[in-house]
């Protein structure tokens, strides 16, 4: 797996990226304890539709922008948008009112999702292996999971010295860090396309070849499974640790460091993992994991006033839908490398960035707005979405296998 970091420009991209982790990781954390400041018990209503925000931007801005700059350098892109995130970082701690955050987290969000899809579509263009970008994936997933694993450690242990609004320095730093690593590394020039299409459908391209194949299909039913699962940790893990539970600013890094632990230890295994079982019924198998930690945390929240060690067992569901959501995640990229071509993939990485972020526009505010109400309810509507949208896409799955079967001439991508 590490045998990918003697190419020496994916290690330069690799360490931005997790430098540039680890500044979002402290964010996740001061954020958090931002919102439990300005709204006490209704934290999660505020992260949730700060979140939703985050969203908002995701699904309106990458598509619209991916158009826009096709033809601007990929290094420009990169650095422009790190400065913007640095500098809005540097903004958090001076915010007084809910109405700030919500500013300032679109502002942030919209940087993320032209620096995101863009780095995401590099990658395969310094790794054309599939071997060696199935490495690079398992990387990148280790990178995510070590953020959300030693993030909130150095968090929790920076809160015993300092204010929470001095984490918000840390994400400063970690996002001009990497831009300076990005200036530092050589990337491949961008294809630019043969032809000059009109706007809507540069920015839809991506979009239609999403609904004419099979297998991103049903990527994008998976990406509502882990969307649900995701949006109840981030969301209201804050609120269980606060007001449920009574516990310090350190418990919710504790419970987000245990989510990230499952998902790191899917994730070292990924290689393994997919050379025997392949990307779809590891990918199914991460979404029935994922939704039993939300089915297991209806029955936690509804014991949590009386069973003593309730909070250990939120600690091992964190980990088991860390461990699912890692199950699916990892592998989707190389769905995405199957069905794309040099000229659609910056398309087709923006659209899955796009589409999947999409699916927090349901998750976020019913885990944020229901959990403001009772933590059981929006539990249970998630475990609900989570069950049917990994339902639905085991039958997208076999349908599109029959399919192949009767037709087998098709060229269509599977």
């Amino acid at each position: 797996m590490f045998s990918v970091l003697t190419h020496p420009a994916y290690r330069r991209l690799f360490t931005a990226q997790v430098v540039a982790l680890l500044g979002t990781g402290l964010l996740t954390v001061a954020l958090g304890l931002l919102a439990f400041d300005l709204a006490g018990p209704d934290a999660g209503a505020v992260l949730g539709t700060a979140l939703t925000i985050k969203m908002v931007a995701y699904v309106g801005v990458a598509p619209i922008v991916a158009a826009l700059i096709e033809r601007l350098p990929i290094k420009v892109i990169l650095v422009t948008a790190d400065v913007i995130r640095a500098l809005v970082a540097l903004s958090l701690p001076f915010l007084t009112d809910i109405w700030q955050i919500y500013l300032l987290v679109f502002i942030l969000q919209s940087a993320s999702a032209t620096f995101t899809p863009t780095f995401q579509a590099v990658i395969p263009a310094i790794l054309p292996g599939e071997k060696d970008y199935t490495k690079a994936l398992s990387l990148s997933r280790l990178a995510y999971d070590l953020e959300a694993l030693v993030s909130p450690i150095v968090a929790a242990i920076l809160l015993t010295v300092l204010s929470y609004n001095n984490l918000f320095l840390g994400t400063a730093l970690g996002f001009m860090l990497s831009a300076t690593f990005v200036i530092r590394t050589a990337l491949p020039a961008r294809t630019q396309p043969t032809t000059v299409e009109k706007l809507w459908r540069r920015t839809t391209i991506g979009g239609r070849i999403f609904f004419q194949t099979p297998s991103l299909r049903f990527l994008m039913l998976m990406n509502l499974t882990v969307g649900a699962s995701t949006a109840l940790v981030l969301v209201n893990t804050v609120v269980y640790s606060r007001d449920v539970f009574g516990l310090s600013n350190s418990s919710l890094a504790t419970a987000l460091a245990c989510y990230g632990a499952g998902s790191l230890l899917v994730a070292v295994n990924i290689p393994r993992l997919i050379d025997r079982f392949g990307d779809r019924y590891l990918m199914l198998t991460g979404g029935a994991l994922s939704t039993l930690g939300l089915l297991g945390s209806v029955a936690m929240t509804i014991a949590a006033p009386t069973w003593a060690n309730a909070w250990w067992v939120l600690l091992a569901l964190w980990a088991l839908i860390g461990a699912g959501n890692s199950m699916i995640s990892t592998p989707s990229s190389r769905l995405l490398v199957r069905a794309s071509t040099d000229s659609t993939r910056g398309y087709i990485y923006t659209a899955q960035f796009s589409l999947s972020h999409a699916c927090f526009l349901i998750t976020y505010p019913l885990a944020g707005w229901l959990g403001a109400v009772s933590l059981t309810a929006a539990a249970a509507t998630l475990a609900v979405i989570a069950a049917g949208s990994t339902i639905a896409a085991t039958r997208t799955w076999n349908t599109s296998v029959a399919k192949r079967v009767r037709t087998p001439t098709t060229t269509a991508p599977s």
